[in-house]
Protein backbone atom coordinates (compact mmCIF):
# COMPACT_ATOMS: atom_id res chain seq x y z
CA UNK A 1 0.00 0.00 0.00
CA UNK A 2 3.03 2.26 0.63
CA UNK A 3 4.26 1.66 -2.57
CA UNK A 4 0.81 2.51 -4.52
CA UNK A 5 0.43 5.72 -1.96
CA UNK A 6 4.12 6.97 -2.79
CA UNK A 7 3.22 6.69 -6.90
CA UNK A 8 -0.20 8.45 -6.61
CA UNK A 9 2.13 11.13 -5.13
CA UNK A 10 4.35 10.72 -8.00
CA UNK A 11 1.80 10.86 -10.53
CA UNK A 12 0.34 13.85 -8.87
CA UNK A 13 3.65 15.95 -8.94
CA UNK A 14 4.68 14.69 -12.50
CA UNK A 15 1.34 15.25 -14.36
CA UNK A 16 1.03 19.05 -13.57
CA UNK A 17 1.40 20.81 -17.22
CA UNK A 18 5.00 22.41 -16.21
CA UNK A 19 6.64 18.73 -16.08
CA UNK A 20 4.33 17.52 -18.81
CA UNK A 21 5.75 19.93 -21.26
CA UNK A 22 9.10 19.62 -19.98
CA UNK A 23 8.31 16.04 -20.17
CA UNK A 24 8.36 16.13 -23.61
CA UNK A 25 10.86 18.73 -24.15
CA UNK A 26 13.52 16.40 -22.64
CA UNK A 27 11.88 12.95 -24.41
CA UNK A 28 12.15 15.18 -27.97
CA UNK A 29 15.97 16.52 -27.60
CA UNK A 30 16.65 13.27 -26.55
CA UNK A 31 14.96 11.22 -29.31
CA UNK A 32 16.87 13.88 -31.67
CA UNK A 33 20.36 13.63 -29.96
CA UNK A 34 20.03 9.69 -30.42
CA UNK A 35 19.11 10.35 -34.13
CA UNK A 36 22.27 12.67 -35.11
CA UNK A 37 25.78 11.03 -34.51
CA UNK A 38 28.41 12.42 -32.61
CA UNK A 39 26.82 14.57 -30.02
CA UNK A 40 25.60 12.35 -27.14
CA UNK A 41 23.66 12.76 -24.18
CA UNK A 42 26.21 13.68 -21.98
CA UNK A 43 26.95 16.89 -24.13
CA UNK A 44 23.35 17.31 -24.57
CA UNK A 45 23.14 17.30 -20.69
CA UNK A 46 25.70 19.57 -20.55
CA UNK A 47 25.16 22.13 -22.29
CA UNK A 48 20.95 22.28 -21.02
CA UNK A 49 22.28 22.53 -16.94
CA UNK A 50 22.38 26.34 -17.40
CA UNK A 51 18.71 26.55 -18.38
CA UNK A 52 17.92 24.36 -15.59
CA UNK A 53 18.96 27.10 -12.84
CA UNK A 54 15.30 28.85 -12.96
CA UNK A 55 13.17 25.78 -13.11
CA UNK A 56 12.16 23.75 -10.09
CA UNK A 57 14.30 21.17 -9.26
CA UNK A 58 11.58 18.54 -10.27
CA UNK A 59 10.86 20.05 -13.63
CA UNK A 60 14.65 20.30 -14.54
CA UNK A 61 15.59 16.64 -13.13
CA UNK A 62 12.08 15.33 -15.71
CA UNK A 63 13.79 17.39 -18.61
CA UNK A 64 17.36 16.12 -18.23
CA UNK A 65 16.28 12.49 -17.29
CA UNK A 66 14.14 12.22 -20.76
CA UNK A 67 16.62 13.42 -22.71
CA UNK A 68 18.86 10.30 -21.87
CA UNK A 69 16.44 8.03 -21.96
CA UNK A 70 15.14 9.39 -24.76
CA UNK A 71 18.82 9.29 -26.53
CA UNK A 72 19.06 5.61 -25.52
CA UNK A 73 15.87 5.63 -28.01
CA UNK A 74 16.49 7.38 -30.61
CA UNK A 75 19.91 6.17 -31.61
CA UNK A 76 18.11 2.69 -32.99
CA UNK A 77 16.37 4.68 -34.76
CA UNK A 78 20.01 5.77 -37.36
CA UNK A 79 21.43 1.85 -36.52
CA UNK A 80 18.72 0.64 -38.11
CA UNK A 81 17.54 2.83 -41.16
CA UNK A 82 21.78 4.41 -42.20
CA UNK A 83 23.76 1.52 -40.59
CA UNK A 84 24.87 4.49 -38.25
CA UNK A 85 24.52 4.10 -34.71
CA UNK A 86 23.47 7.98 -33.22
CA UNK A 87 24.28 6.73 -29.72
CA UNK A 88 27.27 3.85 -28.27
CA UNK A 89 24.55 1.68 -26.99
CA UNK A 90 23.11 1.66 -30.41
CA UNK A 91 26.31 0.21 -31.87
CA UNK A 92 25.02 -3.24 -31.55
CA UNK A 93 21.91 -2.78 -32.89
CA UNK A 94 23.72 -1.76 -36.30
CA UNK A 95 24.30 -5.38 -36.98
CA UNK A 96 21.01 -7.37 -37.17
CA UNK A 97 18.87 -3.93 -37.56
CA UNK A 98 20.33 -2.56 -40.55
CA UNK A 99 20.52 -6.23 -42.22
CA UNK A 100 16.54 -6.37 -41.67
CA UNK A 101 16.41 -2.82 -43.19
CA UNK A 102 18.15 -4.29 -46.31
CA UNK A 103 15.90 -7.23 -46.21
CA UNK A 104 12.49 -4.23 -46.25
CA UNK A 105 12.08 -5.27 -42.65
CA UNK A 106 12.99 -1.52 -41.62
CA UNK A 107 9.68 -0.89 -40.61
CA UNK A 108 9.33 -4.39 -38.52
CA UNK A 109 12.59 -3.61 -36.73
CA UNK A 110 11.80 -0.38 -35.47
CA UNK A 111 8.60 -1.76 -34.36
CA UNK A 112 10.07 -4.09 -31.86
CA UNK A 113 12.96 -1.59 -30.86
CA UNK A 114 10.04 1.00 -29.46
CA UNK A 115 7.99 -1.51 -28.18
CA UNK A 116 11.38 -3.01 -26.43
CA UNK A 117 11.96 -0.24 -25.21
CA UNK A 118 8.70 0.71 -23.59
CA UNK A 119 8.13 -2.14 -22.32
CA UNK A 120 12.10 -2.70 -20.90
CA UNK A 121 11.43 1.17 -19.55
CA UNK A 122 8.50 0.50 -17.77
CA UNK A 123 9.50 -2.45 -16.15
CA UNK A 124 12.93 -0.54 -15.08
CA UNK A 125 11.13 1.88 -13.68
CA UNK A 126 8.87 -0.48 -11.25
CA UNK A 127 12.80 -1.90 -10.51
CA UNK A 128 13.21 1.51 -8.83
CA UNK A 129 10.38 2.01 -7.30
CA UNK A 130 10.29 -1.47 -5.93
CA UNK A 131 14.00 -1.35 -4.61
CA UNK A 132 15.24 2.00 -4.52
CA UNK A 133 13.70 2.88 -1.06
CA UNK A 134 14.86 -0.55 0.49
CA UNK A 135 18.16 0.17 -0.60
CA UNK A 136 17.86 4.02 0.54
CA UNK A 137 16.90 3.33 4.11
CA UNK A 138 20.17 0.24 4.29
CA UNK A 139 22.08 3.62 3.13
CA UNK A 140 20.47 5.67 6.06
CA UNK A 141 23.07 3.22 8.39
CA UNK A 142 26.31 3.97 6.43
CA UNK A 143 28.70 5.92 7.95
CA UNK A 144 31.59 7.75 7.40
CA UNK A 145 33.82 4.49 6.76
CA UNK A 146 31.10 2.71 4.51
CA UNK A 147 30.39 5.49 2.21
CA UNK A 148 34.18 5.86 1.28
CA UNK A 149 34.67 2.20 0.90
CA UNK A 150 31.63 2.41 -1.32
CA UNK A 151 33.10 5.17 -3.38
CA UNK A 152 36.24 3.18 -3.97
CA UNK A 153 34.04 0.46 -5.56
CA UNK A 154 32.51 3.01 -7.39
CA UNK A 155 35.49 4.36 -9.11
CA UNK A 156 36.98 0.83 -9.54
CA UNK A 157 33.84 -0.28 -11.14
CA UNK A 158 34.17 2.73 -13.12
CA UNK A 159 37.84 1.93 -14.03
CA UNK A 160 37.20 -1.72 -14.80
CA UNK A 161 34.33 -0.90 -17.52
CA UNK A 162 36.55 2.13 -19.05
CA UNK A 163 37.00 1.36 -22.75
CA UNK A 164 40.69 0.91 -23.44
CA UNK A 165 43.77 0.07 -21.65
CA UNK A 166 43.54 -0.06 -17.21
CA UNK A 167 45.99 1.43 -16.94
CA UNK A 168 44.53 4.70 -18.85
CA UNK A 169 41.46 4.66 -17.45
CA UNK A 170 43.41 4.52 -13.67
CA UNK A 171 45.52 7.62 -14.41
CA UNK A 172 42.40 9.58 -16.30
CA UNK A 173 40.57 8.73 -13.20
CA UNK A 174 43.61 10.20 -10.82
CA UNK A 175 43.43 13.06 -12.85
CA UNK A 176 39.52 13.62 -12.03
CA UNK A 177 40.27 13.19 -8.57
CA UNK A 178 42.82 15.56 -8.07
CA UNK A 179 41.13 18.36 -10.24
CA UNK A 180 38.35 17.73 -7.77
CA UNK A 181 40.33 19.07 -4.68
CA UNK A 182 41.08 22.40 -6.36
CA UNK A 183 39.47 25.34 -4.35
CA UNK A 184 39.38 25.96 -0.48
CA UNK A 185 40.20 22.78 1.72
CA UNK A 186 36.89 23.02 3.78
CA UNK A 187 37.88 22.21 6.91
CA UNK A 188 41.29 24.15 7.14
CA UNK A 189 39.94 27.30 4.73
CA UNK A 190 43.59 27.02 2.89
CA UNK A 191 43.72 27.23 -0.93
CA UNK A 192 44.71 24.48 -2.80
CA UNK A 193 46.09 24.02 -6.09
CA UNK A 194 44.58 27.69 -7.21
CA UNK A 195 47.66 29.10 -8.21
CA UNK A 196 46.54 32.13 -6.68
CA UNK A 197 43.99 32.89 -9.50
CA UNK A 198 40.59 34.21 -7.82
CA UNK A 199 38.27 32.10 -9.71
CA UNK A 200 39.61 29.25 -8.59
CA UNK A 201 38.92 29.50 -4.70
CA UNK A 202 35.72 27.85 -5.34
CA UNK A 203 37.00 24.91 -7.44
CA UNK A 204 36.98 24.68 -10.99
CA UNK A 205 32.90 25.07 -12.39
CA UNK A 206 31.33 21.61 -13.20
CA UNK A 207 29.18 22.96 -15.91
CA UNK A 208 32.88 24.20 -17.65
CA UNK A 209 34.67 20.92 -17.06
CA UNK A 210 31.71 18.87 -18.77
CA UNK A 211 30.80 21.12 -21.94
CA UNK A 212 34.70 21.11 -22.21
CA UNK A 213 35.20 17.58 -22.14
CA UNK A 214 32.19 16.14 -23.39
CA UNK A 215 30.84 18.85 -26.12
CA UNK A 216 34.08 20.88 -27.33
CA UNK A 217 35.67 17.52 -27.35
CA UNK A 218 33.60 15.74 -29.10
CA UNK A 219 32.79 18.66 -31.84
CA UNK A 220 36.63 18.37 -32.66
CA UNK A 221 36.61 14.75 -32.94
CA UNK A 222 33.70 14.65 -35.15
CA UNK A 223 35.35 17.65 -37.65
CA UNK A 224 38.00 15.41 -38.62
CA UNK A 225 35.89 12.05 -38.94
CA UNK A 226 34.74 10.77 -42.33
CA UNK A 227 31.89 11.76 -43.84
CA UNK A 228 28.93 9.76 -42.50
CA UNK A 229 28.44 6.51 -44.80
CA UNK A 230 25.28 4.42 -45.09
CA UNK A 231 22.56 4.93 -47.38
CA UNK A 232 19.01 5.51 -46.14
CA UNK A 233 16.83 2.85 -46.44
CA UNK A 234 13.65 2.32 -48.68
CA UNK A 235 10.41 3.35 -48.30
CA UNK A 236 9.46 1.93 -44.90
CA UNK A 237 6.42 -0.32 -45.56
CA UNK A 238 4.77 -0.76 -42.55
CA UNK A 239 5.65 -0.23 -38.47
CA UNK A 240 3.85 -2.89 -36.91
CA UNK A 241 4.64 -7.17 -36.45
CA UNK A 242 2.98 -9.71 -37.17
CA UNK A 243 1.96 -12.54 -34.57
CA UNK A 244 5.34 -15.23 -35.46
CA UNK A 245 7.65 -11.61 -35.04
CA UNK A 246 6.41 -11.28 -31.87
CA UNK A 247 6.89 -14.77 -30.75
CA UNK A 248 10.16 -14.62 -31.67
CA UNK A 249 10.97 -11.39 -30.33
CA UNK A 250 9.26 -11.20 -27.26
CA UNK A 251 11.77 -13.83 -24.68
CA UNK A 252 14.67 -11.67 -26.06
CA UNK A 253 12.81 -8.40 -25.16
CA UNK A 254 12.14 -10.26 -21.82
CA UNK A 255 15.81 -11.01 -21.49
CA UNK A 256 17.02 -8.33 -22.03
CA UNK A 257 15.25 -6.48 -19.82
CA UNK A 258 16.37 -8.43 -16.87
CA UNK A 259 19.47 -8.24 -17.94
CA UNK A 260 19.34 -3.94 -18.07
CA UNK A 261 17.71 -3.65 -15.16
CA UNK A 262 20.58 -5.54 -12.92
CA UNK A 263 23.89 -4.29 -14.98
CA UNK A 264 22.18 -0.56 -14.62
CA UNK A 265 22.87 -0.87 -11.26
CA UNK A 266 26.44 -0.95 -11.47
CA UNK A 267 29.01 1.98 -11.28
CA UNK A 268 30.05 1.97 -15.02
CA UNK A 269 27.00 -0.43 -16.06
CA UNK A 270 24.46 1.63 -17.74
CA UNK A 271 23.05 1.58 -21.38
CA UNK A 272 25.93 0.62 -23.50
CA UNK A 273 27.05 -2.13 -21.28
CA UNK A 274 23.78 -3.89 -21.23
CA UNK A 275 23.18 -3.29 -24.95
CA UNK A 276 26.32 -5.68 -25.39
CA UNK A 277 25.99 -8.01 -22.65
CA UNK A 278 22.05 -8.82 -23.82
CA UNK A 279 23.25 -9.36 -27.31
CA UNK A 280 26.04 -11.90 -26.10
CA UNK A 281 23.05 -13.76 -24.15
CA UNK A 282 21.26 -13.73 -27.14
CA UNK A 283 23.98 -15.57 -29.16
CA UNK A 284 24.43 -18.12 -26.76
CA UNK A 285 20.86 -19.15 -26.29
CA UNK A 286 19.73 -19.03 -29.92
CA UNK A 287 19.57 -22.46 -31.36
CA UNK A 288 20.92 -21.30 -34.51
CA UNK A 289 23.66 -18.71 -33.71
CA UNK A 290 24.27 -18.26 -37.23
CA UNK A 291 21.29 -15.78 -37.81
CA UNK A 292 22.79 -13.43 -36.11
CA UNK A 293 24.34 -10.52 -38.04
CA UNK A 294 22.11 -11.38 -40.64
CA UNK A 295 18.84 -10.16 -39.75
CA UNK A 296 18.05 -11.69 -36.39
CA UNK A 297 14.77 -10.03 -34.83
CA UNK A 298 16.16 -10.95 -31.47
CA UNK A 299 19.65 -8.93 -32.48
CA UNK A 300 17.66 -5.64 -32.23
CA UNK A 301 14.97 -6.52 -29.54
CA UNK A 302 17.56 -7.90 -26.75
CA UNK A 303 19.88 -4.79 -26.87
CA UNK A 304 17.68 -2.71 -27.10
CA UNK A 305 15.04 -3.41 -24.74
CA UNK A 306 18.15 -3.91 -22.68
CA UNK A 307 19.74 -0.67 -23.14
CA UNK A 308 16.45 1.22 -22.32
CA UNK A 309 16.35 -0.73 -18.68
CA UNK A 310 19.94 -0.53 -17.80
CA UNK A 311 19.51 3.62 -18.73
CA UNK A 312 16.29 3.71 -16.17
CA UNK A 313 18.54 1.59 -13.56
CA UNK A 314 21.37 3.72 -13.49
CA UNK A 315 19.22 6.38 -11.54
CA UNK A 316 18.66 3.81 -8.31
CA UNK A 317 22.64 4.29 -7.13
CA UNK A 318 22.23 7.75 -8.23
CA UNK A 319 19.08 8.64 -6.06
CA UNK A 320 19.53 6.39 -3.37
CA UNK A 321 23.38 6.60 -2.33
CA UNK A 322 24.75 9.51 -4.12
CA UNK A 323 27.16 7.64 -6.34
CA UNK A 324 26.77 8.35 -10.38
CA UNK A 325 26.61 4.92 -11.90
CA UNK A 326 28.09 7.08 -15.42
CA UNK A 327 29.09 10.37 -16.50
CA UNK A 328 25.15 11.06 -16.99
CA UNK A 329 24.30 10.57 -13.74
CA UNK A 330 27.43 12.62 -12.85
CA UNK A 331 25.84 15.43 -14.42
CA UNK A 332 22.50 14.74 -12.94
CA UNK A 333 24.17 14.64 -9.31
CA UNK A 334 25.52 18.36 -10.70
CA UNK A 335 22.37 19.37 -11.29
CA UNK A 336 21.23 18.60 -7.75
CA UNK A 337 23.44 20.27 -6.23
CA UNK A 338 23.17 23.26 -8.12
CA UNK A 339 19.19 23.19 -6.85
CA UNK A 340 20.46 22.97 -3.02
CA UNK A 341 19.65 19.06 -3.27
CA UNK A 342 21.84 16.95 -1.75
CA UNK A 343 21.65 13.16 -3.51
CA UNK A 344 21.51 10.61 -1.52
CA UNK A 345 19.01 8.44 0.67
CA UNK A 346 17.69 11.70 2.29
CA UNK A 347 16.06 12.14 -0.83
CA UNK A 348 13.31 9.63 -0.44
CA UNK A 349 12.62 10.40 3.04
CA UNK A 350 12.83 14.75 3.11
CA UNK A 351 11.78 15.21 -0.51
CA UNK A 352 9.78 12.27 -1.61
CA UNK A 353 7.44 14.05 -4.00
CA UNK A 354 11.04 14.84 -6.16
CA UNK A 355 11.98 11.31 -5.99
CA UNK A 356 8.44 9.47 -6.71
CA UNK A 357 7.95 12.54 -9.10
CA UNK A 358 10.70 11.58 -11.08
CA UNK A 359 10.18 8.04 -11.35
CA UNK A 360 6.47 8.90 -12.63
CA UNK A 361 7.72 10.37 -15.16
CA UNK A 362 9.76 7.67 -16.71
CA UNK A 363 6.81 5.86 -17.39
CA UNK A 364 4.92 8.67 -18.81
CA UNK A 365 7.91 9.53 -20.84
CA UNK A 366 8.47 6.32 -21.84
CA UNK A 367 5.05 6.39 -23.36
CA UNK A 368 5.72 9.63 -25.10
CA UNK A 369 8.82 8.45 -26.63
CA UNK A 370 6.24 5.52 -28.49
CA UNK A 371 3.77 7.21 -29.31
CA UNK A 372 5.57 10.31 -30.74
CA UNK A 373 8.88 9.21 -32.63
CA UNK A 374 7.25 6.23 -34.44
CA UNK A 375 5.04 8.64 -36.52
CA UNK A 376 8.22 11.52 -36.31
CA UNK A 377 10.68 8.45 -38.45
CA UNK A 378 10.36 10.21 -41.59
CA UNK A 379 11.57 13.73 -40.38
CA UNK A 380 14.42 12.39 -38.45
CA UNK A 381 15.38 10.74 -41.59
CA UNK A 382 15.56 13.86 -43.10
CA UNK A 383 17.86 15.45 -40.30
CA UNK A 384 20.18 13.00 -41.54
CA UNK A 385 20.67 14.63 -44.65
CA UNK A 386 22.00 18.19 -42.92
CA UNK A 387 25.46 18.46 -43.03
CA UNK A 388 27.73 18.51 -40.19
CA UNK A 389 29.04 21.33 -40.98
CA UNK A 390 26.52 23.38 -40.72
CA UNK A 391 25.06 22.06 -36.96
CA UNK A 392 28.28 22.51 -35.38
CA UNK A 393 28.36 25.88 -35.39
CA UNK A 394 24.93 26.27 -33.78
CA UNK A 395 25.91 23.45 -30.78
CA UNK A 396 29.57 25.53 -30.01
CA UNK A 397 27.28 28.44 -30.03
CA UNK A 398 25.17 27.13 -27.21
CA UNK A 399 27.74 25.63 -25.51
CA UNK A 400 30.02 29.34 -25.04
CA UNK A 401 26.48 30.76 -24.04
CA UNK A 402 26.25 27.98 -21.65
CA UNK A 403 29.72 27.51 -20.06
CA UNK A 404 29.70 31.89 -19.84
CA UNK A 405 25.90 31.79 -18.25
CA UNK A 406 26.81 29.87 -15.41
CA UNK A 407 28.49 32.79 -13.11
CA UNK A 408 28.21 35.08 -15.90
CA UNK A 409 32.27 34.51 -16.18
CA UNK A 410 33.80 34.46 -19.12
CA UNK A 411 37.31 32.73 -16.97
CA UNK A 412 34.50 29.92 -17.43
CA UNK A 413 34.51 30.00 -21.24
CA UNK A 414 38.22 29.83 -20.85
CA UNK A 415 38.54 26.64 -18.83
CA UNK A 416 35.73 24.76 -21.11
CA UNK A 417 38.28 25.69 -23.91
CA UNK A 418 41.06 24.00 -22.22
CA UNK A 419 38.92 21.02 -21.27
CA UNK A 420 37.85 20.52 -24.31
CA UNK A 421 41.75 20.60 -25.93
CA UNK A 422 41.89 17.97 -22.63
CA UNK A 423 39.06 16.03 -23.71
CA UNK A 424 40.42 15.97 -27.33
CA UNK A 425 43.76 14.81 -26.14
CA UNK A 426 42.12 11.66 -23.97
CA UNK A 427 40.04 10.92 -27.12
CA UNK A 428 42.60 10.65 -29.58
CA UNK A 429 44.64 8.42 -26.85
CA UNK A 430 41.67 6.02 -26.98
CA UNK A 431 41.47 7.16 -23.21
CA UNK A 432 37.48 7.94 -22.24
CA UNK A 433 36.72 11.19 -20.75
CA UNK A 434 33.76 9.66 -18.39
CA UNK A 435 36.37 8.14 -15.58
CA UNK A 436 37.21 11.67 -15.09
CA UNK A 437 34.40 13.36 -14.53
CA UNK A 438 33.53 10.16 -12.08
CA UNK A 439 36.65 10.92 -10.26
CA UNK A 440 35.98 14.78 -10.28
CA UNK A 441 32.59 13.92 -8.96
CA UNK A 442 33.55 11.61 -6.11
CA UNK A 443 36.95 13.01 -4.74
CA UNK A 444 35.75 15.88 -2.55
CA UNK A 445 33.16 13.13 -1.45
CA UNK A 446 35.90 10.65 -0.82
CA UNK A 447 38.13 12.94 1.19
CA UNK A 448 35.61 14.05 2.95
CA UNK A 449 34.22 10.68 4.10
CA UNK A 450 38.14 9.49 4.85
CA UNK A 451 38.27 12.24 6.46
CA UNK A 452 35.60 11.93 9.06
CA UNK A 453 36.11 8.53 9.12
CA UNK A 454 39.16 9.17 10.64
CA UNK A 455 38.23 11.68 12.93
CA UNK A 456 35.87 9.29 14.48
CA UNK A 457 37.91 6.62 14.87
CA UNK A 458 41.13 8.91 16.39
CA UNK A 459 43.15 8.12 13.49
CA UNK A 460 43.06 4.13 13.25
CA UNK A 461 43.06 2.92 9.54
CA UNK A 462 41.12 -0.08 10.24
CA UNK A 463 38.09 0.70 10.95
CA UNK A 464 37.88 0.33 7.37
CA UNK A 465 38.25 -3.63 7.76
CA UNK A 466 36.59 -3.85 11.23
CA UNK A 467 32.73 -2.82 10.17
CA UNK A 468 31.43 -5.69 7.79
CA UNK A 469 29.51 -3.52 5.27
CA UNK A 470 33.35 -1.36 4.75
CA UNK A 471 34.85 -4.44 4.55
CA UNK A 472 32.78 -6.59 2.27
CA UNK A 473 32.69 -3.29 -0.09
CA UNK A 474 36.89 -3.03 -0.45
CA UNK A 475 36.61 -6.75 -0.91
CA UNK A 476 34.03 -6.21 -3.76
CA UNK A 477 36.94 -3.55 -4.93
CA UNK A 478 39.46 -6.40 -4.99
CA UNK A 479 37.85 -8.66 -6.30
CA UNK A 480 36.60 -6.49 -9.29
CA UNK A 481 40.10 -5.56 -9.91
CA UNK A 482 41.95 -8.89 -9.52
CA UNK A 483 39.21 -10.52 -12.01
CA UNK A 484 39.44 -7.33 -14.58
CA UNK A 485 43.75 -8.18 -14.46
CA UNK A 486 43.83 -11.72 -14.86
CA UNK A 487 44.70 -13.19 -18.20
CA UNK A 488 41.54 -14.74 -19.34
CA UNK A 489 39.19 -11.63 -18.56
CA UNK A 490 41.51 -8.82 -19.62
CA UNK A 491 41.66 -10.73 -23.22
CA UNK A 492 37.70 -11.07 -23.28
CA UNK A 493 37.43 -7.31 -22.28
CA UNK A 494 39.51 -6.45 -24.91
CA UNK A 495 37.46 -8.62 -27.57
CA UNK A 496 33.98 -6.84 -26.39
CA UNK A 497 35.70 -3.29 -26.72
CA UNK A 498 37.30 -4.30 -29.95
CA UNK A 499 33.51 -5.24 -31.22
CA UNK A 500 32.46 -1.36 -30.18
CA UNK A 501 34.56 0.05 -32.50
Amino acid sequence: MDLLANLALGFGAALTPLNLLYALLGTLVGTLIGVLPGIGPVATVAMLLPVTYGLPPLTALIMLAGIYYGASYGGSTTAILVNLPGEMSSVITVIDGHQMARQGRAGVALCVAALGSLFAGCVATMVIAAFAPPLAEFALRFDAAEYFSLMVLGLVSAIALAHGSLLRAVLVTLLGLLLGIVGTDPNTGIARFSFEIPELMDGIGFVAITMGLFAFAEIAINLESAARRGAIAERISRLWIGWPEFRQAFPAVLRGTAVGSILGIFPGGGATLSAFASYTVEKKVAKDPSRFGKGAIEGVAGPESANNAGAQTSFIPMLTLGIPSNAVMALMIGAMIIHDIQPGPDVIRKQPELFWGLIASMWIGNVMLVVLNLPLIGIWVRLLRVPYRLLYPVIVLVCTIGAFSANNNMFDVWVAMAFGALGYVLLKLDCEPAPLLLGYILGPMLEDNLRRALVLSRGDFTVFFTRPVSLAMLLAAAALLALVLAPAIRRRRDTVFAERE
